[in-house]
């Protein structure tokens, strides 16, 4: 690939347009806002002038309901030698392509699984897919070498390639992506009205929990309008859950021994499938989840100390594979919490402490 014309300079476009150009090919960048467009181009991303010629590949990463006009338009007016999107809904563009009339086999979906809570040129990074599963929906129309065009990018971004049915990815992406954003939200909406002292207390798992819930509003309602069935099915199913959680509790209010039992026995029936479902989450670069020992160092909050304690954990030889940090209400002080392989815990543990660090135990 030589050369390729992006449109859309959002987030997942802008960053890769950035791939795309670090990686040598001419990268050509549209976008219905001019300044967003020549945002992306001050940032590295390629140029916002018009291409010469005919480009090589069109990647058009527009809001799901625009993606089938953008792509219909960009190919009668035959811009590239092939076309796909990036979109995280893959069947109904598909469909609304067969519904325009336009020849599918220079097109392929695909939906690279990465992403952030800030969204725009300005949020975009040239490594924000490496290591990340990139889906391709190919049908018996694509022709080869658009598959292949789409398979080098996916390699120019250091994603990996993942190979799926256009209806079978959006019932996966709409258990593991789009059922989480919602839920997400309705936890944090809890906070929207909570008494100050409450949220005062919020910790790492709230935290956690209401991360996603700080996206765009506007791009998620253009993302579940195209995928709504397949997110109500995977919520009425949460629904049911959480029916069932209610029902348990309030029998733990009982002063009924047997409805007790049956209430404690309800709640640990759920947490224990949350278990089970927790450990199938892929772990670090997608290999199967591993297992880390948690080394908890109480730090300051200066510059630098991260820095530090990092370099001392590698000067005592130990990779540290995650980390969370917590910061203590109301202190300049936080928890860090270095996960590491079980078998370097130790080493790790009197190294940090030979330095002077307060270890957590």
């Amino acid at each position: 690939m030589r050369t390729a014309l992006v449109i859309g300079t959002g987030l997942i476009g802008t960053s890769a347009a950035l791939a795309l150009a670090g990686r040598g090919v001419d990268v050509y960048l549209v976008d219905h806002d001019a300044e967003r467009a020549r945002t992306a181009a001050a940032l590295g991303a390629g140029t916002d002038e018009e291409p010469e010629g005919r480009v090589d590949l069109a990647v058009v990463a527009v809001p799901p309901a625009h993606v089938a006009t953008t792509l219909a338009d960009a190919m009668r007016a035959g811009v590239a030698r092939a076309y796909l999107d990036v979109a995280s809904v893959k069947g109904s563009p598909r469909r609304d392509l067969e519904a325009l009339g336009v020849d599918l086999t220079a097109y392929i979906g695909t939906h690279p699984m990465a992403g952030k809570e800030r969204s725009g040129p300005l949020a975009a990074t040239a490594d924000l897919f490496e290591g990340r599963p990139w889906v391709l929906t190919p049908t018996r129309d694509t022709d080869t070498e658009v598959l292949n065009l789409a398979l080098e990018l996916v390699a120019l971004c250091k994603a990996v390639p993942v190979v799926m049915d256009a209806d079978a990815h959006d019932k996966a992406v709409a258990l593991v992506s789009h059922t989480p954003q919602l839920i997400s939200s309705m936890v944090a909406a809890r906070l929207e009205d909570a008494d100050d002292t409450a949220v005062r207390l919020c910790g790492q798992g709230i935290r956690d929990v209401t991360r996603i819930a700080a996206s765009d509003p506007r791009m998620w309602v253009e993302i579940l309008s195209a995928n709504p069935g397949p997110v109500a099915d995977v919520l009425a199913g949460v629904a049911a859950d959480l029916d069932e959680t209610v029902r348990a509790l309030r029998a733990l209010q009982s002063s009924d021994e047997s409805k007790r039992q049956d209430g404690a026995e309800g709640i640990e029936d759920v947490l224990r499938r949350g278990n089970a479902g927790r450990v199938r989450v892929p772990g670090k670069h997608g290999t199967a989840p591993t297992a880390y020992e948690i080394v908890a160092v109480l730090i300051s909050d200066q510059p630098g100390e991260l820095a530090r304690i990092f370099a001392d954990a590698g000067r005592a030889g130990v990779n540290i594979e995650d980390v969370r940090i917590e910061h203590a209400t109301g202190q300049q002080a936080g928890l860090v919490q270095l996960m590491v392989d079980p078998a370097a815990a130790p080493l790790l543990t009197a190294a940090l402490r030979e330095r002077g660090w307060s270890i957590r135990q």
